[in-house]
């Protein structure tokens, strides 16, 4: 065979959730699993790996982030953390001293919530360090960005710039430099592109960091033609190898190609569903809720109106393409649940998902068992937001919030991604979130609304088995069966057993990807 491994603890993630203690792989496939005696005496390789006795796991899954996102970040001044804006400015002067060369000055990650003073900044403190350099920042969760004078200059957004299902924000009749969701695309018209070279040295580099991570498959949630077409190019010559779900970005014209094209998968890339975007986040006041905010007078907005949703959706629902619908507010989550139940009429296989299913309320709970639609979730948004989720919704509402034990008891199961940029990358900060409801300090010291915690072996299904299921991949990946292609991680510590308060320190050793080592 091309690879044996034992002296493991394998955690399989089979069915009954087994235990192997080693595994032959050949042509890239889980071809024996059981004690290391067994194996060694039944298989020659010249490759075998003593694993120590350490702990091994199906490859990681992130079923819902941000691939290409994520890649360009890497280029762009990182702003995660920042305590003030006047901690933002220092950053980017010394991000420009680094780049001089740069057209644009690009950055994300800012967090008003961080802050001392919590809103929304405005654009005079850019315009006083960057008169005449254009800079675009985008908050943390990917919804609002803030410009200054010279880059609203260039997308030509003024006082009397209106845009559905999005903001620009006035301020004395002004733009503050603020925009929050679909008014970020008049901006994201002006940004320089990289080119396809660059493209490929960001996707590399971003490749290595999931690996490093344990991460062998990811997803890209809401991307176009030529971006699906670059992995498909850059994984036929090998070049890109992690695996991939892409998520086909929801426009007329993606619809109009691809339900022409049909699905598209190939051994590292599946392209077999939409990504629909129903409203904004909570952090920038663009989820839709159903009632005001309890901090603004607002109740949020859909980024689509109530007949475009129905009207794809609709068109979905007669191909063979998954649908998967962003929703934070409870009164997306209703709206998009009562589309996909119109539709789906009662249980099925479709799989069809709610991407966060962030806010969601007793009432609509059930639909997704109704349905069987899959909770696509991400538990470090839970000890992310918890800080000042309840000043934007309220005691009584945030108890509807973040509920994965609810949402998981609908179908038996959940998909546990990052959402990464938005979060960090690491998939056992997720994993940790699950099972403790904490934050990296392990703060609140009894956790975040503990009556949806759920457990470690339910936390991993859901980054692995789950996962896979979720993309329609459970017959070939997910768990270690023979059969099953060999992604598999190997880790320092047991997430099964360690103290709960050390699992996001665990060390990835190595990663392999078809019985490959990648890391």
């Amino acid at each position: 065979v091309d690879l044996i491994v034992h002296n493991a603890i394998v955690y399989t993630v089979d069915n009954d959730f087994k235990t192997a203690q080693a595994f032959a792989v050949k042509n890239g496939l889980f071809l024996g699993i059981g004690k290391s005696v067994d194996i060694l005496k039944k298989y020659s390789s010249k490759k075998i790996i003593d694993a120590k006795a350490k702990p091994i796991y199906p490859g990681f899954y992130d079923p819902h982030s941000h691939f290409f996102n994520y890649a360009q970040t890497l280029w762009q001044a990182d702003l995660v953390g920042t305590k003030s804006f006047n901690e933002i400015i220092q950053r980017l002067k010394l991000f420009n001293a680094q780049h001089p060369d740069s057209k644009w000055i690009m950055g994300r990650g800012w967090d008003q919530n961080d802050w001392a003073v919590k809103q929304f900044p405005s654009k005079e403190l850019l315009d006083k360090a960057f008169p005449k350099k254009p800079v675009a920042l985008v908050r943390v969760d990917g919804h609002a960005m803030i410009l200054n004078s010279e880059a609203l200059k260039l997308a030509e957004i003024t006082s009397n710039t209106k845009v559905d299902g999005g903001l620009v924000e006035l301020k004395n009749g002004e733009p503050t430099g603020i925009l929050v969701d679909n008014a970020m695309r008049l901006a994201r018209q002006v940004f320089p592109k990289p080119t396809k070279a660059e493209l490929t040295k960001m996707l590399l580099a971003a490749q290595k960091e999931c690996f490093k991570l344990g991460l062998t498959t990811i997803s890209d949630a809401g991307i176009n033609t030529l971006e699906i077409e670059l992995l498909d190019e850059l994984n036929k010559a090998n070049q890109l190898k992690i695996r991939d779900y892409a998520m086909i970005r929801m426009s007329v014209e993606n619809l109009d190609y691809y339900l022409k094209k049909g699905v598209y998968k190939t051994e590292r890339l599946n392209v077999r569903s939409f990504k629909i975007v129903g409203d904004g986040a909570l952090g920038s006041r663009g989820a839709c809720l159903l009632e005001p905010y309890s901090d603004s007078p607002t109740e949020g907005f859909l980024l689509s109106s109530y007949t475009v949703l129905d009207q794809n959706i609709s068109r979905i629902y007669n191909s063979d393409f998954q649908a998967n619908t962003h929703c934070i507010g409870d009164s997306t989550n209703r709206l998009i649940l009562d589309i996909y139940g119109k539709n789906l009429k009662g249980k099925n296989d479709r799989r069809w998902r709610i991407e966060h299913a962030q806010i969601v309320t007793k009432v609509d709970l059930p639909k997704f068992g109704k349905y069987s639609i899959i909770p696509s979730i991400q538990t470090t948004h839970a000890t992310s937001d918890m800080y000042w989720a309840g000043d934007r919704l309220g005691a009584e509402r945030l108890k509807t919030a973040y509920g994965f034990k609810d949402l998981l008891e609908q179908n038996g199961l959940l998909a546990n991604g990052s959402d990464f940029p938005v979060e960090a990358v690491n998939p056992l900060f997720g994993f940790h979130s699950a099972v403790a409801r904490q934050d990296a300090k392990n703060f609140p010291t009894d956790g975040f609304q503990m009556e949806n915690v759920i457990t470690r072996q339910q936390a991993l299904k859901a980054m692995t088995i789950w996962a896979a299921y979720a993309n329609f991949e459970e017959k070939e990946r997910g768990s270690i069966e023979v059969g099953k292609m060999a992604d598999f991680v190997l880790l320092e510590a047991d997430l099964m057993k360690i103290d709960q308060k050390k699992l996001r320190n665990v060390k990835v050793l190595s990663t392999f990807l078809g019985g490959e080592k990648v890391f």
